[in-house]
């Protein structure tokens, strides 16, 4: 296993507080004990944190025309695969097989960040998350959220915001 840099120890050690750390972007780390038989990492998050659903948002990587590409939705509600696809331009939108997306993004189910990805992806965040002064993303392992302003995740991922959720 690789040793962590003295930066990566300070940042929280995953690829996303690092590349905030190195962005100089203001976030907040929030852990809790992650539990494995927990149904939905989303809501556990939210439940855990005591933040509303409406705040804390779910990464998921699905296939749009071939092409993989990243949503960020309220764990409240679901993606909306039509309006994915159309906000990239595309026709057809199914999620991504779970290996695929793992490998790509260097993450692991249930711990996949918007942020520090091994490939950058297109991404789109739901438009929701504009209503907010601050969102909470995973920020790259089950048990670990990152807090920041929805300017500044959109600005780090160069998302496009849309209505994605539903």
């Amino acid at each position: 296993m690789a040793k962590k840099s003295k930066k990566q120890q300070q940042a929280g050690g995953t690829p996303a507080t690092v590349a905030l750390t190195a962005a100089g972007t203001a976030f907040t780390l929030h852990a809790y004990e992650h539990d494995p038989a927990a149904p939905s990492y989303g809501e556990e998050a939210a439940r855990a944190l005591g933040v509303s659903p409406e705040r804390v948002f779910k990464t998921l990587v699905a296939e749009v025309d071939g092409e993989l590409t990243v949503a960020v939705v309220p764990v409240a509600g679901s993606l909306d695969l039509k309006a994915l696809a159309a906000a990239v331009g595309g026709k057809r939108a199914a999620m991504a097989d779970p290996a695929a997306a793992e490998r790509t993004t260097g993450y692991v189910r249930g711990g996949i960040s918007p942020l520090g990805q091994r490939k950058r992806l297109r991404t789109v965040v739901d438009a929701s998350a504009g209503d907010h002064t601050t969102v909470c993303v995973s920020a790259g392992r089950r048990g670990l959220e990152v807090e920041l302003s929805p300017a500044d995740l959109a600005a780090l991922t160069g998302a496009v915001l849309a209505p994605i959720g539903r």
